[in-house]
């Protein structure tokens, strides 16, 4: 027995940290911790109306308060802790879940929450909520079928083949072909009463009907078969596509693209509508109820986001 409490005594000692680095390895481990958490209590409680966002400064840190005083507690096995930790990041990463980058993305979310943004509805966090329907969605985006393919090559051949002068946006300007050759032919047509009814990106190319996630589908493979980025957004009773512009330079020569060249008349008198996630990158609406990409959100609330990489 002596020895069974001396070996683990042993063994304690040697996983314990000495000071002061166990103050700095809790510390860090605490914010690694809270991140998340914060970002997840923040999404799904009720905000306040209090001025500055008080209530959420207040909830984070009460959130490093708690987590500290737990990590003060199992200070004698810290070094468990992190590798704990650290195991479950790469059981994230390896899997596909939350891993190494999502706490990056996370903590890079918090700062640009929390700095003066003008676009607070652009914030996307889309592995806080699920996204309805995401992997037949993701099935369903059938960007390598060569029905799909063909269908975007030819949409690329009959609008906007002759635009020339900007081989940098040659890719953009192609897929606003996909924009213009869908969003023409489209007809809306409801699911069936008793559930969603998702449609594969080569099924809606034979009568171009269905409803927003199966428009999302086909604009979302069309784009991606020719080299495009594209995103579906989530909104409540909505799904709609986005595509990647870039920074707020490449905006400013697709705004003259779309208003000068492109969509002119469509466009007249009328601005670009855009979202700018927490990398300044710039997405422009691509919806079946938009005449012009960029054209008006039918919803403006982002629950969630999917991207097509």
């Amino acid at each position: 027995m002596n020895i069974k409490n001396i070996s683990f005594q042993d063994i304690k000692q040697k996983l314990q940290v000495k000071k002061p680095w166990d103050d700095v390895i809790i510390f860090v481990l605490n914010i690694l911790i809270a991140i998340p958490l914060f970002l997840i209590a923040h999404q799904n409680l009720i905000e306040l109306p209090w001025a500055y966002n008080i209530d959420r400064i207040l909830l984070f840190v009460g959130l490093v308060v708690v987590i500290q005083f737990i990590l003060r507690l199992l200070r004698t096995i810290i070094i468990i802790c992190i590798l704990v930790y650290v195991c479950i990041l790469i059981y994230g990463t390896v899997f596909g879940n939350y891993g190494f980058n999502s706490v990056y993305e996370d903590y890079d979310s918090m700062i640009y929450t929390m700095s003066d943004n003008p676009f607070p509805q652009d914030i996307i966090i889309s592995k806080l909520l699920p996204f309805p329907n995401k992997s037949k969605i993701l099935n369903a985006i059938e960007y390598k079928n060569p029905k799909v393919r063909n269908f975007a090559i030819m949409a690329t051949t009959k609008n906007f083949k002759d635009i020339k002068g900007y081989s940098d946006y040659r890719t953009i300007v192609q897929c606003f072909a996909v924009f213009k050759e869908i969003n023409n032919r489209w007809n809306y047509v409801n699911d069936p009463k008793d559930g969603d009814y998702i449609a594969t990106a080569s099924e809606s190319l034979d009568y171009f009907s269905g409803d927003c996630d199966d428009h999302s589908i086909l604009m979302a493979a069309s784009v991606r078969a020719i080299g495009g980025t594209p995103r579906l957004i989530h909104t409540k009773g909505h799904i709609y596509p986005e595509i990647l512009i870039g920074t707020m330079n490449d905006l400013e020569t697709v705004n003259y693209l779309i208003k000068n060249v492109l969509f002119v008349k469509e466009s007249y008198g009328k601005q670009l509508h855009y979202h700018i996630d927490e990398r300044d990158q710039v997405w422009l609406n691509l919806d079946y109820t938009a005449h012009y990409p960029g054209g008006p959100f039918l919803s403006e609330e982002i629950l969630g986001a999917l991207t097509l990489n």
